[in-house]
């Protein structure tokens, strides 16, 4: 028994692992340009899922007072000049704020942490928020339905939840 050395052919064409990794580098690049051409659509639609959030935050933590009272909405809080609830949309006071003329305080729902740690604000605050506010507003229709929205949405959106 002769034992053939077996030539090996020095093929001039690419492996497959070489072609799988020169695709996946130029998806890579593709994907980098692809950011860059239209970093305000792509910051904005990161912005509105914020946005998105933190109504459905506010909202759920509303829900939850409810919930653990009978069905009672939070009441005007105790910083000054805040308002009550009502059928107009109106801004929701910040968490920090010491005043809160002319808005809805929800401080009730912050105190010890129980419904929501703070009241989230706006990703444009302070810039599209009034002095005290968060960017966020509320509002209550003749069913006691609850309407938290965002009106600085960006890229055209309407952002709102009803509960």
């Amino acid at each position: 028994m002769q034992l053939e050395r077996v030539k090996e052919s020095s093929s001039k064409g690419y492996s497959l692992l070489e072609f799988l990794l020169v695709m996946a580098i130029i998806a890579i690049l593709v994907g980098i340009i692809i950011i860059a051409i239209h970093p305000g659509k792509n910051l904005g639609h990161i912005h509105n899922v914020n946005r998105r959030t933190a109504i459905n935050t506010i909202i759920d933590g509303i829900h939850q007072y409810a919930l653990d009272n009978n069905g009672v909405l939070p009441t005007v809080g105790t910083r000054l000049g805040a308002v009550a609830l009502s059928a107009t949309p109106t801004e929701v006071c910040s968490t920090t704020a010491t005043s809160c003329a002319g808005l809805v305080d929800l401080a009730i729902l912050t105190a010890s942490d129980k419904y929501i740690v703070a009241i989230p604000k706006d990703p444009q605050c302070p810039a599209e928020c009034s002095a005290n506010g968060t960017g966020y507003f509320i509002a209550k229709d003749i069913n006691n339905r609850l309407i938290v929205s965002a009106p600085n949405a960006e890229n055209g959106k309407t952002i709102s939840v009803n509960k």
